[in-house]
């Protein structure tokens, strides 16, 4: 599989690809945020010295604060992705259902960690019949949202065998009031954050995991002694800390996803789902779509198993909001 097909965000592959593409490419690849937190400043110490306990304990409970979680449940990591990674190795389910569109990387870590996977359009229906079930929520790429009645009742159903609600939160920053960030701890819930996503900082490598202690203490073993940077730690609390730019960014999010909106909409694709920092929409012959914009030099997301699906994030100015508008009426 190319690297574009993976996770999006290699435009050192795109560049490769199609080398007469025109410059500036415009990356709309990975439905992080184009307009980053702006205050980025570090400390000297924050570079020349080890991260202290006393840095990591202010980020962890600026980032509880924010998204309602009780701070004792979290446990601050380098970006959820490794997260993803370590949790088979300490919870180790037989069976585990995922949802069959989803965040890829789940369904790898567990078929690598030897779990029997089943794909489901409505795994919560399994929850007497799993060890596990893992969502991202709101789902990446179609932006699905799922009852919170549903997912409390999946969660006690396992919780009461010994097994896992898995909720992958990358998204949540966007719209709080999905998260199960404030039931934190309780039995049989596991959730996963990401600082990168909604603060368009992702290079930081920054996120947390929510969980019982039996969870958190072997994932911190394994993170080991300074888990996270300097630098991540100081930016992070000050934008966890930062409730009227989360406000703000919400709000501005919205309104460029329904720019993005008209400009799907006028250029013949129709938005079938997404969140406010990418649109998943359906387009005939998917695959053609994606070659002819990344001639256009735009980059947008496509899936290998789906001909008719893009992923499209936010275009970061008016100027990339021309050129995409451009190549769609070209494409049309």
């Amino acid at each position: 599989m190319s690297g574009d097909l993976i996770h999006g965000g290699a435009l050192d592959v795109m560049r490769s690809a199609y080398p007469n593409a025109p410059d500036p490419w415009i990356d709309l690849s990975t439905g992080i945020n184009p307009w980053p937190y702006p205050d980025q400043a570090i400390s000297e110490a924050a570079l020349a010295h080890l991260p202290t306990r006393s840095a990591y304990e202010g980020c962890r409970q600026a980032m509880a604060t924010s998204i309602g979680a009780p701070p004792d449940s979290l446990l601050p990591a380098p970006g959820s992705e490794l997260l993803i990674r370590l949790l088979p190795d300490v919870i180790r389910p037989s069976r585990v259902a995922i949802l069959s569109l989803t965040y890829g990387d789940h369904a790898i870590a567990w078929a690598r960690a030897g779990s029997d996977i089943i794909h489901s359009d409505d795994p919560l229906s399994l929850a007497e019949d799993v060890d596990a079930i893992v969502l991202t929520h709101p789902n990446n790429p179609d932006g699905r949202l799922f009852d919170l009645q549903a997912l409390e009742e999946a969660r006690l159903t396992l919780a009461a065998k010994g097994g896992w609600l898995i909720l992958d939160e990358a998204y949540a920053d966007l719209t709080p009031d999905c998260s199960f960030a404030s039931k934190g701890g309780e039995a049989g819930l596991i959730v996963l954050r990401s600082f990168g996503k909604f603060f368009g900082l992702a290079g930081l490598r920054l996120g947390a995991v929510l969980a019982p202690e039996r969870v958190r203490q072997p994932l911190s073993e394994r993170l080991g002694v300074w888990p996270i940077s300097g630098s991540a730690l100081e930016i992070g609390a000050r934008a966890y800390a930062d409730h009227d730019w989360q406000i703000q960014t919400r709000q501005a999010l919205s309104h460029a996803a329904d720019r993005l909106d008209t400009i799907l909409k006028e250029g013949g694709l129709t938005v079938v789902g997404g969140t406010s920092l990418f649109r998943f929409v359906d387009v005939d012959k998917a695959h053609d779509a994606f070659e002819h914009l990344a001639q256009s030099g735009i980059y947008v997301r496509r899936f290998e198993g789906s001909d008719r699906h893009l992923r499209i994030g936010l275009p970061a100015t008016p100027e990339a909001e021309a050129r995409l508008k451009a190549a769609l009426r070209l494409l049309g």
